[in-house]
């Protein structure tokens, strides 16, 4: 294990740069969108042109207006201070029941009220009616399904990934992926179980974690998080850290993981061997360790790779695929990541590609490195993933050249 203490500027060595506007702004995010995900669809679908009876604007309204004020106080509940696991599961809900009735209220407000007025149908009134009523089916099909969708065992997701430099003794090696598990407010218990065992199937060389295990303490998850002991792989079962563990005493979680047989790979790899063979595997904290103010913690890359012979292959794992940058420039051969859930709640996927330079899937970046993020196994928040289905992932690595990906 390499040191990981960072060296801070003496005080009034250096000033940190003002926010950007940007920033700024983003500060008002936390009042600003509840306010825009119920007030628009409640002016789309009750005030622009139904005309609907009194008693049923009023009464619609009046839910509006609850889930406006409901899902912040919901979400504070849950997951402030208190930590109310019943609140969290209600304001989760709101939100992503918003986000969907949200996004639809906008797209078929306006383009399926164009086509109805293009194509001549009804009057305007009845036009208003028909877009509230296809607002509001949509809306109910895409979060029973989103629901089944986040609740399901994964399906598994195979591919085949060619490294130059792997050597022949290790060609079809199998690699497991599973991350973003988020045990949390929704008891998963034999969901968990399950997972576990659809990974044993596969019969892994190689169990790779990339990060966000659970939301809450290992102390208070610890029962969902037990079936990761049942896991079993010919070689090992590695674990890094996600941003997610640093909120909830991330150190409790390596001891945890630790406990239950698998390797954390705090900035430190070890070989794995097979016909003759080394492939390097390393694992970096989250990129989020550092400012959690978390004694040892940051992502650290050198340290990782210190005493690894460079000529070898490495597999590195590393919660954020925005992490690449810094992987590619050190030449590695490929990055495991996830976070990113590949979305979760279409069309959200929009807003993650801000952030992260891949949203789910086996990109290039440089000349040698290759980056796998997967769409993660289980579900953050909202308990509904919405056109980005989760994944249990087996990676078969292989040798040869590879021409499977564009650079990026």
């Amino acid at each position: 294990m390499t040191d990981t203490r960072s060296i801070r500027p003496a005080d009034g060595e250096a000033r940190a740069p003002r926010p950007s506007r940007l920033l700024r702004l983003m500060r008002y995010i936390p009042v600003i969108a509840p306010v825009l995900l119920w007030t628009v669809p409640c002016w789309v679908l009750l005030y622009t042109g139904q005309h609907w009876p009194l008693p049923v604007t009023l009464v619609s309204t009046a839910l509006f207006v609850l889930g406006l004020v409901g899902m912040p106080l919901a979400m504070v509940r849950g997951h402030g201070r208190r930590q109310q696991d019943w609140a969290a599961i209600a304001g989760d809900t709101l939100l992503g029941t918003s986000w969907v009735l949200f996004t639809w209220s906008v797209l078929l407000g306006v383009l399926l009220r164009l086509a109805l007025t293009l194509a001549g149908v009804g009057e305007s009134q009845d036009r208003a009616r028909i877009v509230t009523w296809a607002v509001l089916g949509v809306t109910a099909v895409l979060l029973a399904w989103g629901y089944a969708e986040a609740r399901r065992v994964p399906r598994v997701r195979r591919l085949d990934v060619r490294l130059p430099r792997l050597g022949a003794g290790l060609d079809g090696i199998r690699v497991a992926l599973i991350t973003d598990t988020h045990y949390g407010p929704l008891d998963r218990v034999r969901w968990s179980a399950r997972v576990c065992e659809t990974v044993n199937v596969l019969e892994a060389d190689l169990v790779c974690h990339t990060g966000d295990i659970a939301d809450g303490t290992a102390e208070r998850r610890r029962e969902q998080a037990l079936p990761l002991g049942t896991v079993r792989a010919t070689h090992a079962r590695v674990y890094v850290t996600g941003n997610h563990e640093y909120y909830s005493e991330a150190q409790g979680w390596v001891d945890l993981m630790d406990e239950l047989g698998w390797q954390p790979l705090r900035n430190r790899h070890l070989l794995l061997e097979r016909g003759g063979d080394t492939l390097v595997v390393a694992g970096v904290d989250d990129v989020t360790a550092e400012s959690s103010g978390l004694a040892g913690h940051r992502a650290h890359l050198a340290g990782a790779l210190d005493g690894a012979d460079p000529e070898l292959p490495v597999l590195l794992l590393a919660h954020q695929p925005k992490f690449i940058d810094r992987a590619a420039a050190a030449g590695i051969d490929l990055q495991l990541s996830g976070h990113t859930h590949g979305g979760q709640i279409w069309p959200f996927h929009h807003l993650v590609r801000l952030d992260q330079p891949a949203l789910a899937g086996l990109s290039r970046h440089g000349a040698r490195t290759l980056l796998y993020t997967s769409r993660g196994t289980g579900f953050w928040g909202p308990p509904f993933r919405v056109f980005a289905p989760s994944e249990i992932t087996l990676l078969v690595l292989r040798t040869g050249s590879t021409d499977q990906t564009s650079p990026r």
